[in-house]
């Protein structure tokens, strides 16, 4: 036989638990998240942005990382250093060709 004060102490750990789930859950947002799966075009529309985003982040870090490095050898190579300085003038040499190449 279970005793009075266990179902007591249980309900208590049991309401608690319950409490517990339920304030994870509304800080999760779910509600939100089904909103957005329940309408596909919202889902879309979300998804083309952030693609957006992400294309227009990486295109536009490559532009910087690509800068600096063009940078860094023209700097190395104006040091006149034997071995380096000749391998880096043709890397930029090849590099202005090309963008001398493309139209205006």
């Amino acid at each position: 036989m279970v005793s009075r004060r266990w179902k007591i102490k249980n309900r208590r750990g049991l309401q608690h638990q319950v409490e517990t789930l339920n304030r994870l859950l509304l800080r999760s947002n779910l509600h939100y998240w089904g909103e957005i799966l329940t309408s596909p075009f919202r889902l879309f529309y979300l998804n083309f942005l952030a693609g957006l985003a992400r294309g227009f982040g990486i295109a536009l870090g490559l532009t910087l990382l690509t800068a600096l490095f063009l940078a860094i050898m023209a700097r190395i190579a104006s040091l006149n250093l034997p071995l380096i300085s000749k391998f880096i003038a043709e890397v930029i040499r090849l590099v202005e060709e090309q963008l001398a190449g493309l139209p205006k």
